[in-house]
């Protein structure tokens, strides 16, 4: 079996369930989950390109073979949970891409999703963040035909892994619910927590409006949809799993509806994204140092940032466009 020498960072959750730390930009920021049953294994999520040598990493350190993985199940094609697809698949001979509908052509071919991300953060950016994007054969790809009312199921070993479509975050994505523990592998429909903004046990959530395809009463109608199962675990990719699923399901939909409020509250004009993102961050700061965070407002607010900018970004582009 391979050694690469590399140090993979990740976490024995439950039910053969293992979070991987992808460690783009930073610790604790995206994760990848591998799915185990009876010997055979599935990736959830790939991270960048560059994440990809600390997933087969852990393959390696976990001793699982590369040609016991039967499939790799991005939640959709945003480049943090998907621009990895097409080198990791290079490397797993078994695997098959399971992907959105409205995603497959994209992992096929890569050249329009890379324009649109190089467009808004130039070429420099992406290959530091993201990497070179591979793309993924067509006969390797397995598309999950999910539509609002029609669901798509695997076998993975003697698990089941029921997928569902959810729409709100992005129009290709999916969330997949796994029986055998009770939990849904999330995506960015059940928003974003991070573990440094956990206090007393509790954890944070945010939601993620990332551009371009925000859209309020399709959220809300996949968070009843994912709530409805009465989850005990969701497996966030940003980042990792979180249990008290009823009361953050409800913050975050309370979250989800300040949000669209304080985006309609903003006037249009060449400011618009950044008097967004001063609501938004003030409304984060109000929430976090209401709970007596132990972290300084300087930290917290240098801390959330990057979310706050990108979550502005896609609620303007929804005013623009949609709202």
């Amino acid at each position: 079996m391979a050694n690469s020498g590399l140090m993979p960072s990740y976490t024995f959750l439950n039910d053969d369930i293992v979070c991987i730390d992808t460690e783009q930009l930073r610790p604790g920021l995206a994760a990848s989950y591998l799915i185990g049953s009876n010997g055979r294994h599935a990736f959830v999520e790939t991270g960048t390109s560059l994440s990809v040598p600390l997933l087969l990493a852990t393959l390696d350190a976990l001793g699982v073979a590369r040609s016991a993985v039967d499939y790799v199940m991005p939640t959709h094609v945003h480049l943090d949970h998907a621009g990895g697809a097409g080198a990791l698949m290079q490397a797993l001979p078994q695997a098959r891409l399971v992907i959105h509908p409205r995603g497959a052509r994209h992992m096929i071919d890569p050249s329009r999703l890379i324009a649109g991300a190089t467009a808004v953060y130039g070429e420099d950016f992406m290959r530091k963040t993201y990497g070179r994007i591979v793309p993924v054969p067509e006969e390797r790809v397995l598309v999950a035909e999910v539509e609002p009312e029609r669901d798509f199921a695997l076998q993975l070993g003697q698990r089941r892994l029921e997928l569902i479509d959810v729409q709100g975050h992005a129009r290709h994505h999916y969330a997949i619910w796994d029986a055998q523990s009770r939990g849904w592998f999330s995506g960015d429909t059940f928003g974003s927590s991070y573990r440094e903004l956990d206090q007393d046990g509790r954890a944070y959530i945010m939601p993620t409006t990332t551009p371009v395809q925000f859209d309020p009463p399709a959220w809300e109608r996949s968070l009843g949809r994912m709530l409805a199962r009465e989850p005990r675990h969701v497996y966030l990719t940003h980042f990792s799993r979180i249990d008290d699923v009823a009361l953050l399901g409800q913050e975050l939909q309370q979250a989800l509806d300040a949000y669209v409020r304080m985006a309609r509250g903003v006037a249009a004009g060449p400011d618009r994204q950044e008097l967004l993102a001063a609501r938004l961050m003030a409304f984060h700061l109000d929430q976090l140092q209401a709970r007596g965070h132990r972290l300084s407002v300087a930290r917290l607010r240098e801390f959330i940032t990057p979310d706050v900018q990108i979550n502005a970004q896609g609620l303007a582009f929804w005013l623009e466009h949609a709202a």
